[in-house]
């Protein structure tokens, strides 16, 4: 890969950006990979608790849809509101002042 900003360094110097280069990228991937691995046994740990818990189980899934239907809610007063055209259109023509038709 070459880069025009180490046409002025020497050698040795453009050894060591490559050098580190390759250590950071070394170290990136260790952490990404130890980071997967602890995510699955995150995963694994959470999977027994509710194995073992269905009443647990039963509970984080209750939770999960009242989150799940109250973004959509949020989500549907943002775009079904009717004040929300109205707004999105002033805010369009403030940039695009021709955009809008108007």
């Amino acid at each position: 890969m070459y880069n025009s900003e180490y046409d002025d360094l020497s050698f040795e110097e453009q050894l060591h950006l490559t050098e580190s280069l390759i250590r950071r990228r070394h170290n990136q991937q260790i952490f990404l990979r130890r980071n997967a691995q602890l995510l699955q046994q995150e995963l694994s740990f959470e999977a027994e608790l509710l194995e073992d818990n269905p009443e647990f189980a039963q509970t984080i899934y209750a939770f999960n849809m009242q989150e799940i239907q109250i973004n959509q809610q949020g989500l549907q007063n943002v775009l079904g509101s009717e004040e929300s055209p109205s707004k999105e259109q002033s805010v369009w023509s403030k940039f695009f002042p021709g955009l809008c038709g108007r």
